[in-house]
């Protein structure tokens, strides 16, 4: 593979090298296996199931530490509100008001989505603030028949020229109305913070962005700041940062050559939410909450939503105290037998661990060095939701290379299909992941991990894309809670669905959790 030095340079100003980029393209050549699938995590075995006396426990004992451990919250908020509008475009794009009813284009193309939005518009809390628009781009607005308004209305919502709201960053888009404001999902992470990721009265809160967004989130930021402060008595610290360039992946042709654009410079794309791994390696904090920008919730449903993450984080802070006790235990010279075997129970039992069946056999010596090496890893306590549609993604045992299994939140593109008895295992996954993390990225010792060295390369994904009418491959890195975190101890912990509630299409805002019943 010979680069020009016109690609050397294009490489380098990335913050890339040659031999990265043609690690990727070997990659694309040689392949990535499927994930392969040894069972379901189910509860009593691989998910624990907390009763609602530890439940309280838990949440009781991370109250007692909050005030004396640093806090962060990390939400991925890069995502423009673009797909939440699908079915609005192709209304807007495919339906002449003058040539048939809406109705009839309803059934026609059997988009239940854009019958419930138009029953339920009124309920959205950007609907005064379209019909105000219209007013100014239609003042003749009310003598237009009912379906021609509907029309217009969805066309003021998302036309460049007017709200362009498909084009919003999903965190500043309009997710909940109150008696006497309109919320944005940034502004509810805030007040949710308060409620669990708060330290002495002040919270951390770090968003990864799109670099074209920044003001807008720092505008936000400053129109709703004192309010929220004074609401929840805390204060906030937000941080923003955005996906580094050098996590872009090279295209290639569906033949693994370099692709290249119309002015044949390669073509770089971004590498999917793995990439997030290097923002979060960044970062500096005892514990951290991840939760994905649009899963939140009226402030009602935000107090229950707190108590399961406060224990989650309960869960990590007892299950963080016990592996670093042994792990200053392994550090001593005279470690009886018994307590290299107490160490591996707690590894297999609370850890989900699976112990080399040689672990007997090893010496002493080498016993100790495997139970450091197993236990002296950031943890990561997941929460997971019980399936309620057809099972995808979640949370599954994995055998690796070495022939022992691991706990994975797995994503259903990484799981061959064809293959009849990982098909079975996929169907039989009782939980999926609702991205709701509680982390350990410290040591015994207080210093943080390089994340990077827990990563699974094996576990990056190709997907194909194409790019001016022409097909290419596309490389996406290691998830960030799925092959990012292969390494990691690991506990899954289910969680109600009271927990679970994103917004991947806009009539998601029309549920009881995004909605105020006075």
């Amino acid at each position: 593979m010979i680069f020009t030095d016109n690609d050397i340079k294009q490489i380098q100003d990335k913050g890339l090298t040659v031999d990265r980029v043609k690690a990727q393209i070997q990659l694309f050549k040689s392949g990535l296996p499927f994930i392969n699938l040894s069972a379901a995590a189910i509860v009593g075995h691989g998910i624990n199931k907390i009763s609602e006396e530890n439940k309280v426990r838990f949440e009781n004992y991370y109250d007692s530490k909050r005030d004396s451990i640093s806090i962060l919250k990390f939400v991925p908020a890069s995502g423009a509100a673009t797909r939440m509008f699908k079915t609005l475009f192709h209304f807007i794009n495919h339906y002449n008001p003058e040539k048939e009813t809406i109705n009839s284009f309803i059934n026609k193309n059997k988009n239940s989505s854009l019958s419930i939005f138009l029953v339920g518009i009124e309920k959205f809390p950007f609907y005064k603030t379209v019909l105000k628009e219209m007013e100014i781009y239609y003042p003749k607005f009310n003598s237009f028949s009912n379906d021609k308004q509907k029309h217009l209305f969805v066309k003021t919502m998302l036309d460049s020229d007017k709200l362009n709201y498909g084009f919003y960053p999903k965190g500043l888009f309009p997710f909940h109305k109150y008696k006497d404001h309109i919320a944005t999902a940034f502004e509810e992470h805030l007040f949710e913070a308060s409620h669990y990721a708060s330290s002495n009265n002040k919270a951390n809160l770090h968003f990864t962005i799109s670099e074209k967004h920044n003001h807008k989130f720092d505008e936000e930021f400053k129109r709703i700041e004192a309010i929220v402060e004074r609401k929840t008595n805390t204060t906030f610290n937000i941080s923003f940062s955005y996906q580094k360039s050098s996590t872009d992946t090279i295209a290639v042709t569906p033949k693994n050559e370099p692709f290249r654009d119309e002015n044949n410079q390669l073509l770089f794309r971004p590498s999917g939410h793995g990439a997030l791994l290097e923002n979060l390696n960044d970062l500096d904090a005892d514990i951290v909450f991840i939760k994905n920008i649009d899963n939140v919730v009226v402030f009602k449903f935000e107090q229950e939503v707190a108590e399961y993450k406060k224990m989650l984080a309960g869960i990590l802070l007892e299950m963080q105290e016990e592996a670093f006790t042994y792990l200053k235990q392994l550090k001593t010279d005279d470690l009886s037998e018994a307590k290299r075997v107490e160490i591996a129970e707690f590894l297999f039992k609370k850890m989900n661990v699976v112990i080399s069946p040689e672990f007997e056999k090893y010496s002493a010596k080498y016993q100790i060095d495997y139970l450091t090496e197993k236990l002296d890893r950031p943890i990561r306590v997941c929460g997971m939701v019980k399936n309620e549609g057809e099972p995808g993604g979640g949370p599954f045992w994995v055998k690796g290379e070495n022939g022992l299994t691991s706990l994975q939140i797995v994503e259903s593109a990484q799981i061959d299909k064809k293959n009849k008895q990982q098909k079975d295992i996929l169907k039989s996954a009782t939980h999926f992941n609702p991205v709701d993390l509680v982390c350990g990225i410290k040591n015994y010792k207080g210093e943080k991990f390089d994340l990077n060295t827990f990563v699974d390369p094996k576990t990056a994904f190709i997907t194909m894309k194409t790019k001016v009418g022409k097909d290419l491959k596309a490389l996406e890195l290691p998830g960030l809670w799925n092959g990012s975190m292969a390494q990691w101890n690991t506990i899954f912990v289910e969680v109600p669905l009271i927990t679970f509630n994103p917004v991947k299409t806009v009539t998601d805002l029309l549920k009881p959790t995004h909605q105020i019943n006075d």
